[in-house]
């Protein structure tokens, strides 16, 4: 179905965002004269009610809330198909999964932003509703006109009115930001299963990976040294599994967050944040904890010498490469934002294959593995020229032409884990027709597959 140009009064400028049930697009009211965000339920869902109910519940919700720290609502409406849209309040700032692609964030900015999310949920729950599904891509930011950031809560597409959940039936949720009683049906749930998910995103901001599971999490200072012992114990209190020993609301959250936020240090110029190198490698681990998982297809190389190798493929197809067999134990597919690399923000087809997804951005754990993404538009190289990777040594640049490809590949050596980064910007040879390509390889010990891997790469 083509796609409309306008939605009621609303003039259709971009896609946002789409999901498995809806498109979220960036619009122009002419009567606000303003920008919002219309959702509209996906054409292949209009006909299932409950689907249907699902999503206007959401927007119901929404409104209910009524707090100026949950994305507002200001329209609803019918399309002439009969698909239900609602029009919400635009975030301009995107949400906190672009904010921290770029790696774990000053420890004051995302324990101040994980305190602003707590609020938002206590906004719910005194509404009488449980969101059921906080994570980094459902906590938006919008630029209020004096330059300040205020944190909204959204997507209530799992929400629930807290009489309903304490006896729901269904498991909901998302892998790392789940509390364990969303994970089993028949699980009854109050407002502490937002504080673990609160708990979660706050662990995240500040370590750049998502938790393990309930009970089997890594000690947030195992992951970031110099992380306070009260911060750690902060967030592990939020993460316990025992719903009895959490912090007993958000709000109680997000006060220890905002004492434990005035005792941080401020972040220093050259930080976490300022290093790009630093933050690259953390990016694929966000990609990796986020993504959807994809299958892979072996193919088994014989007669040359060479290795077993895998042939791995990215969730549109447009990304195919070969790794070694080892190396592909665990990937993601889904895609990645070229802005986590300081190119223009989107969404772009990327993967990351590798032995232990769970480690990749620790640069002191020993890991194998890729990750490549399509960065459209900007200068893809001079970003790698700019990168510097914190405990490794610059080994020295070189070109690569093979397969169609030409460009630049930076090595680094002697990291913490013992092994290597190299990072490669690659342009077609063919002509402009297709886009650049961002790949990087960690390798343990001293051999090198870079270049076997930048030729097996194939981009449509």
């Amino acid at each position: 179905m083509q796609s409309p140009e306008r939605i009621g009064r609303h003039r259709l400028e971009r896609p946002l965002g789409t999901g498995a049930f809806a498109t979220v697009w960036l619009a122009h009211d002419p009567e606000l004269q303003a920008p919002v965000a219309v959702k509209v339920l996906a054409e292949n869902w209009a006909h299932r009610l409950d689907v249907r109910e699902r999503f206007l519940s959401e927007a119901r919700l929404l409104r209910r809330a009524g707090s100026g720290r949950v994305v507002q609502i200001y329209d609803i409406g019918e399309l002439p198909d009969g698909r239900p849209y609602f029009v919400m309040e635009y975030a301009d700032g995107g949400t906190l999964a672009e904010l921290s692609a770029g790696g774990p964030m000053p420890v004051r900015e995302a324990l101040a932003l994980t305190a602003e999310a707590a609020r938002g949920a206590a906004a719910l729950h005194e509404a009488g509703i449980v969101h059921r599904d906080i994570k980094p891509t459902n906590v938006l930011l919008h630029t209020a006109p004096d330059g300040s950031r205020r944190v909204l809560l959204a997507d209530l597409g799992l929400a629930k009115s807290l009489a309903q959940a304490s006896v729901l039936t269904l498991a909901a949720g998302s892998a790392g930001y789940q509390p364990p009683e969303q994970a089993e049906p028949g699980e009854g749930i109050d407002e502490r299963a937002d504080v673990y998910s609160l708990g979660a995103v706050g662990y995240a901001l500040v370590t750049g990976s998502v938790p393990g599971p309930p009970g089997r999490v890594v000690r947030p200072r195992r992951l970031r040294p110099d992380l306070g012992e009260d911060v750690e114990r902060a967030l592990l209190r939020a993460l316990e599994p025992d719903r009895t020993r959490r912090w007993p609301d958000a709000r109680a959250f997000a006060h220890e967050l905002d004492r434990l936020a005035s005792g941080a240090a401020a972040p220093r110029p050259g930080g976490v944040r300022g290093r790009l190198g630093t933050a690259t490698l953390a990016l694929a681990g966000v990609l990796a904890a986020t993504a959807a998982a994809v299958a892979v297809t072996v193919v088994v190389q014989r007669g040359d010498g060479a290795p077993d190798e895998v042939r791995v493929a990215d969730t549109t197809g447009r990304v195919v490469l070969r790794v070694p067999a080892d190396w592909a134990r665990q990937m993601r597919g889904s895609g990645w934002d070229p802005h986590a690399l300081g190119l223009a923000p989107g969404h772009q087809p990327g993967l990351v294959v590798a032995d232990d997804l769970a480690h990749w951005p620790d640069t002191k754990a020993a890991v194998d593995g890729v990750f490549v993404g399509l960065g459209a538009h900007g200068d893809v190289t001079a970003r790698v020229k700019s990168l510097a990777h914190s405990g490794c040594r610059y080994s020295g640049g070189r070109t690569f032409t093979g397969a169609g490809w030409h460009g630049l590949v930076r090595t680094f050596s002697g990291c913490p884990d013992g092994g290597s980064v190299t990072e490669s910007a690659l342009s077609p040879t063919g002509g402009e027709a297709r886009p650049r390509v961002y790949v990087q390889v960690r390798q343990r010990g001293t051999g090198d597959a870079t270049d076997r891997i930048l030729r097996s790469l194939r981009v449509s």
